[in-house]
């Protein structure tokens, strides 16, 4: 038994019923920085921080005295605390045996400390991929960001010269400025605005920020993201249609993350609409008593069934520009929110048509 407990690779600590150290095997000892002698016949506490060690023995006299199992048989994660203070996270496995001195309990613990990291790194990565694929839209949509945003500027620059010669004309005849002046200057004040939204909505879509979700309408949500999705649209010829089921359908999310995927959505549908002779564009938000969905449905010709299987894969794309992240991240958005993100391929004189899937906020929380 010895022999067994020094060659595990996780560490193994036996206890008595007074959470005091019968065992502390050579896994614990590295795990820990405590020799086996220096902590045999000492309370367990002595390798938990402090905030657990100040509620560990109540816990344990609670399950003596009633039976009601917190840990026992359950493997979780917990914090373990080194000789020189450093706290770091443990799984944990706790077993019990009833023995002729009395119950003992048998705990294996194994250092997550490197898989952390590894969550933390895929985490970061998956982050940047986001990021990434917000940057990509928006470089595909420079040109029309940059036409967008040179109608209002230019505008203001037209409307305030024409101030400035109605100016010069007034002082020429020493004459106030009059009304009319005051009218072009707010329009100019207007197209200015106007200006700064279209900016100030770029900047939300491609700045690198942690995911921050609240309470939002997502019918107004959606709202925003298609004047968003409509820069640079200009005539093109195609209906964008809204639906839905109440002007406030609420939901906790990442605003910006959520307006990523539909802005995605949106824009696929509209290049898929492009050859067709009915050209049109269907959003709309309805709520079930579970779930919020968000359909987008186009009138195009479908998506061939080859391409299907590979639709939501990153670096798959069926489009002549693009990286082909833009489903895939948009469907690990959705899921990272706890929903799904689906598509109908159509085909057969019909459109495609994916559905957004998201819980209701009562359900996001605890799931």
């Amino acid at each position: 038994m010895a022999s067994m407990l020094d060659t595990a690779v996780d560490g193994i600590i036996v206890m008595d019923d007074a959470m005091r150290i019968l065992v502390f095997n050579k896994a614990c000892e590295k795990l820990f920085g405590y020799s086996a002698v220096e902590v045999v016949g000492s309370n367990v506490a002595v390798i938990m921080p402090p905030e657990y060690a100040n509620h560990h023995n109540g816990y344990v006299t609670r399950y003596l005295e009633t039976g009601q199992e917190r840990i026992i048989g359950i493997g979780r994660e917990v914090l373990g605390m080194h000789r020189d203070g450093t706290i770091f996270p443990v799984e944990l496995s706790v077993g019990e045996a009833k023995t002729p001195e009395g119950r003992q309990f048998i705990g294996i613990m194994r250092d997550v400390r490197s898989r952390k990291e590894v969550e933390k790194r895929l985490k970061d990565l998956q982050s940047q991929l986001v990021h990434m694929a917000r940057i990509s839209a928006m470089d595909e949509m420079g040109a029309a960001i940059a036409h967008e945003l040179n109608q209002p500027l230019t505008a203001v620059m037209l409307y305030l010269q024409a101030v400035l010669r109605r100016r010069r004309n007034a002082a020429e005849r020493g004459e106030p400025l009059d009304d009319r002046a005051l009218e072009i200057i707010d329009k100019a004040v207007g197209e200015a605005e106007r200006a700064g939204a279209i900016i100030q909505r770029m900047r939300q879509m491609v700045e690198k920020r942690d995911p921050q979700r609240r309470a939002v309408n997502m019918v107004e949500l959606v709202d925003e993201t298609m004047q968003l999705t409509r820069l640079g649209q200009g005539d093109s010829g195609v209906e964008l249609r809204r639906e839905n089921d109440a002007d406030e359908i609420m939901i906790e999310v990442d605003p910006v993350q959520i307006q990523q995927v539909i802005v995605n959505l949106v824009r696929n549908a509209l290049e898929a609409v492009r050859g067709a002779d009915d050209r049109w564009v269907r959003v709309a938000v309805r709520s079930s008593e579970t779930r919020v969905l968000v359909e987008v449905v186009d009138s195009g010709h479908g998506i061939p069934e080859t391409q299907v299987d590979e639709l939501f894969k990153a670096f798959s794309t069926g489009r002549k520009s693009g990286v082909g992240l833009g489903l895939a991240i948009s469907r690990t958005i959705v899921q990272n929110h706890g929903g799904d993100l689906t598509v109908d391929p159509g085909g057969h004189g019909s459109g495609a048509r994916f559905l957004l899937s998201l819980p209701h906020a009562t359900q996001a929380a605890t799931s």
